[in-house]
This record gives C-alpha cells, sequence and structure tokens, in this order.
C-alpha cells in the first residue's frame, strides 16, 4: 500500500471510527425486526395493536402468594384467569375505544391488543382455593397455600 494509501486511511478512521457496539446492535435490531416486525423508535407515530404485556407484582404472606396484574382499561370481561396443573395462565385484551376516529388522534401511545401472563405455581398453592379478583384495573389472584405447606411455630421447651 502506498504511503498516501495508508495516511488517507488513517484519517478516515479517525473521522469515522468503527465501533463494533454499533455494528453489533444494528445486527441484533435487525434481526428483531425480521422476527418481531419492525421496532417502535422515538416519535414513531404508528399506533401499536399488536399486543402489550401488563406489569405484575408477585408477594408472599404466610398464608397466600399473591399475584397484581395491572391492567389499566382492560374490562372484567375480556380477561380470563386460568390454572392448568402447575401452571397459571391470565389472558385477555385491552381494546382500542373507537369512540375518536383514529385519524382524529394526534398521538398514540397506549399500547392494545392481546396479552397473556404464565407463571409456574409452588407445590405449595392449593389449586382449588384460588380466587380472583378484579377491581379498578388490577387483578388479583390470591393463591392459598396448603396446610402442609404454610409454616409453623414449634415451642421450645426448656428443660
Amino acid at each position: 500500500m502506498a504511503r498516501g494509501t495508508e495516511v488517507a486511511t488513517a484519517k478516515a478512521r479517525e473521522i469515522a471510527p468503527i465501533d463494533p457496539f454499533t455494528t453489533m446492535r444494528q445486527r441484533m435490531n435487525r434481526m428483531i425486526e425480521e422476527a418481531f416486525g419492525p421496532l417502535a423508535l422515538p416519535g414513531d407515530e404508528s399506533v401499536s395493536l399488536a399486543g402489550w404485556t401488563p406489569s405484575c407484582d408477585i408477594f408472599e404472606t404466610d398464608n397466600d402468594i399473591v399475584v397484581k396484574a395491572e391492567l389499566p382499561g382492560v374490562k372484567k370481561e375480556d380477561v380470563k384467569v386460568s390454572v392448568d396443573r402447575n401452571l397459571l395462565e391470565v389472558t385477555g385484551e385491552r381494546k382500542f375505544s373507537e369512540e375518536t376516529k383514529r385519524e382524529n388522534y394526534h398521538r398514540i401511545e397506549s399500547s392494545y391488543g392481546q396479552f397473556s401472563r404464565s407463571f409456574t405455581l409452588p407445590t405449595a398453592v392449593d389449586a382449588n382455593k384460588i380466587n380472583a379478583e378484579f377491581k379498578d384495573g388490577i387483578l388479583r389472584v390470591t393463591l392459598p397455600k396448603r396446610e402442609d405447606a404454610k409454616p409453623k411455630q414449634i415451642e421450645v421447651k426448656v428443660k
């Protein structure tokens, strides 16, 4: 390679260095887009009707395991809770309101469509006593523990 070409190549690298992370990110974006469709970027004004994933909290008390799912804008009749063997599944749909014509919207940032969340139940849960309540956009599924799985206090005797 001639000396002038080496200098020109070095200057080009100084101006626009090759960033391996940018290249990798571009490849990952292409792979994700091929699998799931185009990514919604900030400023993208398209409507997402492809689906969404509600946020869930799971906590435990002495007697129960509780799953709380945030489902704003979802009607009770559009939510289904099922248990099959040791799998709890919450499915449903948040529907786009057609009260206002879609072309009259300036921006739609809320996600709409079907959702599904699945949780593996521990063996301590009594599947026959599961209870689900829906209030103010919050689904609360209470999973009672079997009696033999609850913590027990054992009295220690001093001799």
